[in-house]
């Protein structure tokens, strides 16, 4: 198993105070997601090769000028995209996850990008490869992708962030789309989230080194662990990052809190990296709650 008992433990005491705290404050909850949604954007299609800085992005999605020509197709790459994560938070509740309702993502993603892609999966003769990984061919994606969906709703022993981790490998190694899987695979991973009452979380470019590695060990040898702890920090960070807001709590960096608190820097961000204490990022830097007591770091 991916993950031992006592970070299962540490992820459903997150999720209890996360669930107690976060009554009453959903205009807060809401808040937090809306302003996540540039850098999630940028993260998911920067893994995709997007040139798009954090900033253009965010400029793109409030409609700003951006400084420099940009190709329309990555312009509408990021407004897509935030459409999609809009209205998976939208229809997580109330929409079973199902062929169709990929079908749609698919659409609302690649609609003024590619048309004659959009919305469908690939068919006769259209062949991808990712790396050195061959995908099924079109005739099979249908029944596998079926299969996929059908395993994932059957399995009532696995913990849920195993589950969805296993079936976002699955669903990347199908790669049912000419184009777009990889963000309608990320796509789709934060919406069996909230489908399950967890937050959004943020797959980060700078770590998709060991993101493709996951996929590669999962090619090889059917191995899902690297993916169930991919997804499994992601969420734990996730969860601090909320938990510290619907607490109150005074915002800070970590290179700020490390200083007055006489910390040596590297020690207190390896611990975050490791999440063994509530910090999170924002815009790529790593913060906290200002109230935390920390003692893990050798003091200056």
């Amino acid at each position: 198993m991916a993950l031992n008992n006592a970070f299962r433990k540490r992820l459903n005491t997150l999720k209890r105070e996360f669930d107690a705290l976060k009554r009453g404050k959903e205009a807060l909850l809401n808040m937090i997601d809306e302003v996540e949604i540039p850098e999630s954007v940028y993260n998911s299609n920067a893994i995709e090769n997007s040139t798009l800085t954090l900033k253009e992005t965010e400029k793109i999605l409030f409609e700003m000028e951006v400084s420099r020509n940009v190709e329309l197709r990555e312009v509408f790459e990021a407004k897509n995209l935030a459409r999609v994560m809009e209205y998976i938070k939208e229809k997580a509740r109330t929409t079973e996850l199902s062929l169709p309702f990929m079908l749609l993502l698919h659409k609302m993603l690649i609609s003024n990008i590619d048309d004659k892609i959009a919305g469908r999966f690939r068919e006769d003769g259209e062949f991808v490869r990712v790396g050195l990984h061959i995908a099924p061919a079109p005739a099979h994606i249908t029944s596998l992708m079926t299969k996929a969906l059908e395993h994932y709703a059957e399995d009532h022993e696995s913990y849920s962030t195993d589950m969805i981790a296993r079936f976002h490998l699955e669903f990347e190694r199908i790669h049912p789309f000419c184009d777009g899987n990889g963000r309608i695979g990320r796509a789709l991973l934060n919406y069996q989230l909230f489908r399950v009452g967890f937050p959004i979380v943020i797959i980060r470019d700078k770590e998709k080194s060991i993101y493709y590695q996951a996929f590669r060990e999962y090619d090889a040898t059917k191995q899902t662990q690297r993916m169930e702890k991919i997804v499994a920090f992601a969420l734990m960070e996730s969860l601090h990052k909320r938990i510290a807001y619907l607490r109150g709590e005074e915002i800070v960096t970590l290179s700020f809190y490390a200083k007055k608190h006489h910390l040596v820097l590297s020690g207190v961000i390896n611990a975050a990296r490791k999440q063994t204490i509530p910090a999170f990022r924002e815009r790529g830097r790593w913060k906290i709650g200002a109230s935390f007591v920390f003692s893990g770091a050798k003091q200056k």
